[in-house]
């Protein structure tokens, strides 16, 4: 095999901490098969971000270590230096990893995985676009979502306690308890709707939330974006159909709306928007596809 090289962005905090050593497994591991490698780990995104950016060359693959957070920081990076991406999937959800098959566990696995398909030409994929009303762009790989999920995940971010992934269940049992529809205002290639619901999302892969199949007949590679709404529903027929999203059979339920559109405007008061689980900013948001823009390995 040709070396390469690997620049290495490493999520310390991947799966709450618990994959903290991957990134030097991983960095080891691509070393001993032959090619150039750049490891980065920093404390923040934002400086991780930076020193990703400073590392990339021309002749670079970025490769990203971590969950669907770095996905995100990932596909941004890839897409603003027109380098190729490689996915060794460490973290919590890793939604991105399972649409395109790569092994999720063991590190070596998601490792061989990809010095495989080195060796063959990446795959292009869609990306989605949000961009707020500055015209400040989020580049996306999984799902843009402005609903109940949204609402779950601010939650989150402001609870101080308890630590990990059960923040984000006592988040969950919060909102449950509070869960009403909101109204939104909807554009879908140009045709205008409002209507009130509890879930909005506009999705580039199949999953978010760690394989939730919100939108499962989703492409990465069909140009287009799938919109899912859900109606209002009481707390009870929420909890039926919650568990069913995760195999995908939710879509048979009449109060479930899934549609394509190449470009999507959201709009609705007070609710911010969240991008492979990453806060973006508030809505309105508008959301375009770029059919084909992302060089992968997978």
């Amino acid at each position: 095999m040709t070396p390469r090289h690997l620049v290495v962005a490493i999520n310390p905090r991947a799966s709450f901490g618990k994959n903290e050593a991957a990134g030097g497994q991983v960095a080891q591991l691509l070393r001993e098969a032959g090619h150039e490698v750049v490891a980065l780990q920093e404390e923040s995104y934002l400086a991780l971000e930076t020193s990703v950016r400073r590392a990339l060359t021309a002749d670079s693959v970025l490769v990203v270590v971590g969950g669907d957070g770095m996905v995100h920081l990932g596909v941004a990076l890839a897409r603003e230096k027109s380098v190729p991406l490689g996915v060794i999937p460490a973290g919590t959800g890793n939604d991105f990893a399972r649409h395109l098959g790569i092994p999720l566990r063991p590190i070596a696995g998601g490792v061989d995985h990809f010095l495989s398909a080195l060796t063959r030409d990446p795959v292009a994929i869609d990306l989605g676009v949000a961009r707020n009303s500055s015209g400040e762009a989020y580049p996306f790989a999984c799902v843009f979502s402005a609903g109940f999920d949204a609402l779950v995940n601010e939650r989150a971010n402001r609870l101080r306690f308890p630590k990990g992934r059960h923040r984000y269940t006592l988040a969950l049992v919060i909102e449950l308890a509070k869960l009403r529809p909101i109204s939104y205002t909807l554009t879908m290639d140009g045709v205008r709707e409002t209507g009130s619901y509890l879930l909005v999302a506009v999705a580039n892969s199949q999953s978010f939330g760690g394989g939730m199949k919100v939108t499962p007949e989703a492409s990465l590679v069909d140009g287009a974006l799938d919109v899912f709404t859900l109606d209002p529903l009481s707390r009870r027929e929420f909890l039926w159909i919650y568990p069913r999203v995760f195999k995908g059979l939710h879509v048979s339920d009449p109060r479930v709306h899934i549609r394509q559109a190449t470009s999507v405007q959201v709009e609705s008061e007070g609710v911010v928007a969240y991008a492979d689980g990453e806060r973006l900013d508030a809505l309105p948001m508008d959301i375009a596809v770029e059919p084909g823009v992302l060089q992968v390995y997978a």
